[in-house]
């Protein structure tokens, strides 16, 4: 017997990814956020250092990683202060994402927050233990019987940022339900418009969101799209020390322990600024190719001032959308898989090589073989 979970949604998009692949040159896949760039050498020699790992790794993590991710905070987030018992590995944030309302005990009755538009693991997460999800966006509706808040800023899939007061808002509104608020901000690095093109965007953690106390307030951070590390699972939470504690006890009974070798990889990924300004280039450079032929074929682009998707409209159905696309040979996510209020909109990655981007961007011009050959534009 299996939980009844929706059926999962990428699996829809098949008939689309098939027609794209008939294109002449290819599909030009940009449905996805998995990273198609190397993992930098920094990183890979430091997971190879540690492939001699005979012995069952540290729940809570090593005392290398450990002060790896709090000093990140002090560095990047200006979240200064955090030690040892602030911070947590996770193998990936999915799974933590997925985990928390289960290891939080939720469940029937218990109502877990998430953006209106929003990354669906946050739903699931609830559904899964019998809680009842709230799309909301608005703290002032958010009911008495909540007792889990998600935040995702910069968002998937529309780039949306927080700023410091809509934090603070949140957080306040939390603490007066007594309810865990946790910020999935792992497209901090990503920023291109405004102010986030030359910093990181805020954090939930910040001491000018959450005063002298980060008591109920956790963040959480993956290394996939910063450092491309997608495969190494290699994600962090850190937050209220009690919160963590509670969830380490629950983690090591279940044998959550993420890779020796790869704790090792994450410290010295966390330690190295430059690969993730080299990597922030090759995003900068795809989106400027992409944004404009997007805007050029008829789009517009709505938020999308950080991360790694352009969240696109014309007006139409996404699903006709989607298929106008497919034509081009060019597949991407229907806003439907956000929330019901983005039907309209489609999602467009910048997870795809220089040579499929600028391909992608010829189709949109009409420069290259599309529509496919013996249909009617």
């Amino acid at each position: 017997m299996a939980l009844a979970l929706p059926d999962f949604p990428w699996d829809s998009l098949r008939p689309l990814a098939a027609r794209a692949r008939e294109h002449p040159d290819g599909i030009v896949d940009l449905s996805v956020g998995s990273p198609v760039d190397a993992t930098p050498d920094v990183i890979r020699e430091a997971l190879i250092a540690a492939t001699d790992a005979h012995a069952y790794p540290a729940t809570v993590g090593t005392p290398a990683l450990r002060e790896a991710i709090a000093g990140w905070f002090a560095r990047r987030r200006g979240v200064p202060g955090l030690g040892a018992e602030h911070v947590l590995p996770t193998i990936g944030s999915k799974e933590f994402i997925a985990g928390l309302p289960f290891w939080l005990g939720l469940g029937a009755g218990d109502v877990v927050v998430h953006p209106a538009t929003a990354y669906p693991t946050y739903a699931i997460g609830a559904i899964a233990v019998g809680a009842t999800p709230l799309a909301s966006d608005d703290p002032a509706d958010w009911p008495e019987a909540t007792r889990l808040i998600w935040l995702n800023s910069p968002g998937n899939p529309d780039g949306r940022v927080l700023g410091v007061d809509e934090l603070r808002a949140a957080v306040a509104r939390a603490r007066e339900l007594g309810a865990l608020i946790v910020g999935d901000e792992c497209y901090a690095e990503l920023g291109w418009a405004g102010e986030w093109a030359e910093r990181p965007t805020p954090c939930i953690l910040d001491p000018a969101v959450v005063g002298d106390s980060i008591e109920g307030v956790l963040s959480v951070y993956s290394l996939s799209k910063q450092s491309n590390l997608a495969g190494y699972r290699a994600a962090f939470a850190a937050g209220d020390a009690d919160v963590l504690a509670g969830l380490l006890e629950v983690r090591k009974h279940l044998g959550l322990l993420p890779p020796a070798p790869v704790q090792h990889a994450m410290a010295v990924a966390l330690g190295d600024d430059a690969h993730v300004a080299e990597q922030r280039a090759v995003y900068a450079a795809r989106r400027s190719v992409l944004e404009p032929a997007l805007r050029g074929a008829g789009f517009r682009i709505d938020h999308s001032e950080a991360g790694l998707y352009l969240w696109a409209t014309k007006g139409d159905d996404a699903w006709t959308t989607l298929a106008e696309l497919a034509e081009l040979g060019i597949l991407a996510a229907p806003g439907t898989f956000y929330g019901s209020g983005s039907g309209q909109h489609v999602r467009v990655a910048l997870t795809a090589s220089d040579e499929r981007i600028a391909a992608a961007a010829a189709r949109l011009a009409g420069e290259a073989d599309s529509p496919l050959p013996g249909l009617t534009p």
